[in-house]
């Protein structure tokens, strides 16, 4: 792959289930590097998904992945990775026959595939139950056999629907290194998910989604501040609070301040000039200040904003 080049392009795709619209003119680009697809249930997610990867077809627009129309196009597919959201699995078979007849559809050999299996397991945490049966796997290493059959056969893209879902902490953090390994190899990889704070954590980019529509693209803290019409709330500690709400009013961009037990809240259309002044406001009036904290420059807050 060449660096920045897009591996995933939608343009204007729209998506129709009878009469409901899943997908609304729908445009983006999704290079190497971990994006973050976030929105609530039902926004459309799950529809982008399932039309990167080949399985639905768009009633408007065009899709390329890899340069390429993914729908019913095997060649495309074998350069996906997906890991979906819902379990399948062969109940009596072991993990590693799954990964190794999944490998061997790709067109490896016998001998290609159970090597790649084995190294994909062992990669996903799943070195030690390799002749166990997925069926008696807990849901977190479920979530880690569905990443190793996505690794095993090398692909350049990987879509991974609500991939930390059932993993414990430990687990977390394992299945998160995976992703910016495969980030940092030079791989695409949309990491869909309702989790706003993991998303805030594995990825760069965040793409907001909701209503079949894209709301919001760009980092965290971009999109947050792309926000001017919403205000914002900053936490000042102080034992004197009405002191310096009194100052706090006159300053630009300041609609109200709200006396707290250990100081206030400032509600504010300018967070960053308030930031700025509150060490010469503090200082000139002999407030004593032990904090200030944004309180709504979190993921959270920017996917409420964006919703309601």
């Amino acid at each position: 792959m060449t660096a920045g080049t897009p591996e995933i392009t939608l343009e204007g795709v729209s998506r129709w289930y009878g009469e409901v619209l899943g997908l609304n003119e729908v445009s983006a680009e999704f290079g190497p590097g971990v994006t973050g697809l976030l929105g609530p249930n039902g926004a459309g997610k799950s529809t982008m998904l399932k039309i990167i990867c080949g399985m639905l077809k768009p009633d408007l627009g065009k899709v390329r992945v890899c340069g390429r129309v993914p729908f019913n196009r095997a060649r495309v597919m074998r350069r996906i990775g997906l890991c979906p959201e819902q379990d399948a699995y062969y109940p009596k078979a072991s993990a590693w026959a799954v990964v190794t007849y999944l490998t061997r559809l790709h067109g490896f050999t016998k001998l290609e595939a159970r090597t790649r299996a084995r190294h994909a397991l062992e990669r996903a945490g799943l070195g030690d139950v390799l002749g166990s049966s997925v069926a008696g796997f807990s849901k977190g290493m479920r979530q880690r056999f569905k990443l190793a059959q996505a690794l095993a056969h090398e692909p350049d893209v990987f879509i991974l629907d609500e991939p930390l879902n059932g993993l414990d902490p430990h687990g977390r953090k394992q299945y998160s290194d995976v992703i910016q390994e495969l980030a940092d190899d030079g791989a695409c990889v949309l990491v869909s998910s309702h989790i706003l704070h993991e998303v805030d954590a594995l990825a760069r980019r965040i793409v907001v989604l909701n209503a079949g529509r894209i709301l919001a693209d760009g980092s965290a803290r971009e999109i947050r501040e792309d926000l001017s019409k919403f205000p914002l709330q900053v936490r000042i500690d102080t034992a004197e609070g009405g002191r310096l709400a009194s100052t706090l009013v006159t300053l630009d961009g300041v609609s109200k301040v709200e006396l707290t037990d250990h100081g206030a809240i400032v509600i504010t259309r300018d967070a960053g000039l308030l930031l700025d002044r509150m060490g010469t406001i503090a200082a000139e009036s002999n407030i004593p200040v032990e904090a200030v904290v944004p309180l709504d420059e979190d993921l959270e807050s920017v996917f409420r904003y964006l919703t309601q």
